[in-house]
């Protein structure tokens, strides 16, 4: 595992629950609104946690901690992520895993072998901007098809999110996810905010209005929809 990020203490990334956040480093999207440019492009100077770094926090804390969330970057690109799930799971304690939907088959075994407790996964914008929005070559959406049908089938707690900006999603948009996503438990409309760590700073925010069109426009699909971060 590379981990390169620690957040001892949040109230806020593992809804309902106190956790500590794990950053893990590298990503297999390039999407040019990504706040976490050092995740996906990690200088060759970057610090790492070692494993005994991360465990020795989490045995301190776990009378504290109800559990664990695991971001990035995509923590799925790492082999052993099952094995330091477990790990954190010997430890009584829960796992939610932030993950872009792209390996289907790392989500299908956390689950089956009971090793995540709640996932949040991200669609980035409707099937046909996908291309576009990650700013891959050739992409084959079938992968993100199958997390999402792999999500659907209620056998753990999740949520689809989406990230919006004026420049990426109109309305037309929106009703094609809800279209897209129709059924879903849960889905919140992030709104983009400007940061330093931008990989690519040329976006804006919907106006508050336009997001709360968004929700209107998505309920009918997904009844569970929600604005998260907006002030």
């Amino acid at each position: 595992m590379l981990i390169l990020g620690l957040q001892k203490t949040t109230l806020l990334d593992f809804p309902g629950k106190v956790a500590s956040t794990i950053f893990t480093g590298g990503c297999n999207f390039r999407c040019p609104f990504c706040h976490n440019s050092e995740l996906v492009f990690p200088p060759k100077d970057a610090l790492s946690y070692s494993l005994d770094e991360i465990f020795e926090h989490l045995t301190s804390k776990k009378k504290i901690l109800d559990g664990v969330c695991i971001t990035g970057g995509e923590p799925t690109l790492h082999k052993d992520l099952p094995d330091f799930i477990k790990q954190i799971k010997d430890l009584g304690l829960l796992v939610k895993l932030d993950s872009n939907g792209t390996n289907p088959d790392m989500l299908k075994y956390l689950i089956d072998n009971r090793l995540v407790d709640y996932i949040a996964m991200d669609i980035k914008t409707t099937r046909a901007k996908y291309n576009d929005i990650a700013c891959m070559t050739n992409f084959d959406i079938k992968p993100i098809e199958s997390s999402i049908s792999i999500l659907m089938e209620g056998k753990i707690d999740y949520e689809f999110r989406t990230t919006v900006m004026k420049e990426c999603h109109s309305k037309d948009d929106m009703q094609s996810i809800g279209q897209w996503l129709a059924g879903a438990k849960a889905y919140y409309i992030q709104s983009y905010k400007e940061s330093e760590q931008v990989i690519n700073p040329i976006f804006s925010s919907h106006s508050i209005e336009t997001l709360n069109e968004f929700v209107d426009i998505l309920k009918p699909y997904i009844p569970n929809t929600n604005l998260r971060g907006v002030d």
